[in-house]
């Protein structure tokens, strides 16, 4: 499945122009994307006991569209772990939430809303696979590569994007924004203040 490349688009609506710069995904591509990874992830993981790990808090859009197309039986637990408290400067990464769910022996699909730098999946990865998990694959929703510190890939991607600030669908500054339904490029004039 081939992975879309996306530059900046459109301005947004009126409402959000004062923030943000430019429509990067809008909603209908966005459904349309999300339900083509449903199906790949239907059709690799049909007839495996699969467990779904979703990470907070940047999925509460994602993951909710991409499982309701998965027609399997799955069990579901969500992980916590941040990395930029209240402003958009990368951190130490503190683990909020931990699984309640027994993993071991099950194949495991981790759903994140953004792969960056890569510091996050890799400690999310190395802590399921430490938990016994059969299998360990990953779906992030947006894939930044020329951020990349860590070497780790997401087995499914929902878009590749440039180095940009992204907010909406999850996404968000500051606790901010997450509830827009596109993704959109944040003004840096919202974030300069925080932002190196």
């Amino acid at each position: 499945m081939k992975t879309p490349h996306l530059k900046p688009g459109p301005p947004p609506p009126a409402r959000w122009r004062k923030e943000i710069e430019s429509v990067l995904v809008n909603s209908e591509r966005l459904a349309c994307r999300v339900r083509q990874l449903s199906r790949a992830i239907q059709r690799d993981f049909a007839g495996k006991d699969l467990a779904v790990v979703s990470v907070l808090n940047g999925t509460v859009f994602f993951l909710p569209d991409l499982i309701r197309h998965v027609s399997l039986p799955l069990r579901l637990d969500f992980i916590g772990i941040s990395s930029y408290g209240s402003s958009a400067q990368s951190g130490n990464l503190v683990m909020t939430k931990d699984l309640r769910l027994d993993i071991r022996g099950r194949d495991v699909l981790v759903v994140d809303d953004i792969l960056d730098t890569g510091r996050t999946l890799s400690r999310i990865l190395e802590r399921l696979r430490g938990s016994g998990a059969l299998t360990v694959k990953t779906c992030v929703l947006l894939n930044k590569p020329e951020r990349r510190t860590v070497n780790v890939q997401a087995d499914y991607v929902g878009f590749t994007i440039p180095d940009c600030f992204v907010v909406g669908y999850g996404l968000d500054y500051a606790e901010c924004f997450r509830n827009l339904p596109f993704i959109g490029v944040l003004r840096k004039e919202v974030y300069a203040g925080h932002f190196q």
